[in-house]
């Protein structure tokens, strides 16, 4: 009873910082860019993280299990994982130019299944035979860690080819006006409004396919790690590393998909544009791949289609 209330409280003040945090970054795209606003955004995203921490702890703690059993422990743990990765660029003291995409998606999936999804699906049921394993933590953690990073990368490519795409973008509505004040004068003096304009663009797509590449990779990596475990994990569980489930599929046509985009850009004769078209293709996978397969409740991963989902 403790530890349900405990997890009831943590939940609403992980959303309801959240939500402050988006009204934060609202007010700051519309208006001026206030300093202290910026900072109460980062400090709220932070707190965000040790509130859904704190939750998935308590559960942890009421249940005797890692929380990753099912569809809505699942989406907290997804939450969670966006959240990390808001928060990597500050530990390297970088510009933060995740914040417009981590935002949303925490509270988008955290809305989701606190909201979204029946009261019921949020208890926990006995582990059947085959999630009773150390490899559910493991597999699970490293699965949506990867899908948090490659959805996260995605966006930022699909984010890109908007605005390469876009001829008529106002690209001035992009700028801060703090991010105004820094440019010096003598831009304006020595050269033209639309090389000005040009200039931007190339910097703000530079940034974008910046980020979105070394996000990808990591996310790469998270997820070729959580297929090996799951393999593994497979073999214990079923007698063979490998047996063609539609989730493993999906998951190794996601792996195909972002490992082109990684040839792509070794490739110095291709575009970025190609890039970020296999990336955004991979958007559309990922979500197949998580959510698709557990609607269909079909394969060895459903575990009672919508109600129980490992991964």
């Amino acid at each position: 009873m403790i530890f349900a209330t405990l997890e009831h409280i943590l939940t609403h003040i992980s959303f309801s910082v959240i939500s402050i945090v988006i009204m934060i970054h609202v007010m700051t795209l519309l208006g001026h860019e206030i300093v202290g606003l910026r900072n109460s955004s980062e400090k709220g995203m932070i707190a965000t993280f040790f509130s859904i921490i704190g939750l998935l702890v308590s559960r942890w703690i009421s249940l005797g299990h890692f929380p990753l059993s099912n569809l809505y422990e699942s989406l907290i743990f997804l939450s969670c994982s966006f959240s990390i990765i808001h928060i990597i660029p500050k530990i390297g003291n970088h510009k933060n130019d995740l914040s417009i995409i981590t935002t949303p998606s925490t509270i988008f999936t955290q809305g989701f299944a606190t909201s979204g999804l029946s009261t019921e699906m949020h208890q926990s049921a006995i582990l059947v035979p085959a999630l009773q394993s150390q490899w559910l933590m493991m597999h699970v953690t490293m699965m949506l860690l990867s899908y948090a990073a490659l959805l996260c990368g995605s966006l930022l490519s699909v984010a890109l080819l908007v605005i390469l795409f876009r001829k008529n973008i106002d690209i001035f509505c992009l700028i801060k006006p703090v991010e105004m004040k820094n440019w010096n004068e003598n831009v304006f003096k020595k050269t033209s409004f639309l090389s000005f304009r040009n200039y931007y663009k190339y910097q703000l797509t530079q940034r974008l396919d910046y980020w979105s590449y070394r996000i990808i990779s990591l996310g790469f990596i998270f997820l070729t790690i959580g297929i090996l475990c799951g393999a593994v994990w497979a073999n214990e569980a079923w007698g063979s590393y490998w047996n063609w489930d539609p989730k493993e599929t999906w998951a190794f046509i996601t792996w195909i998909i972002f490992a082109i985009y990684l040839h792509i850009r070794t490739n110095q004769s291709l575009q970025t544009t190609d890039s970020a078209l296999a990336a955004s293709i991979g958007f559309l996978i990922i979500w197949i791949c998580y959510f698709g397969i557990n609607l269909l409740g079909i394969g060895l991963h459903s575990y009672g289609s919508f109600t129980l989902t490992s991964n």
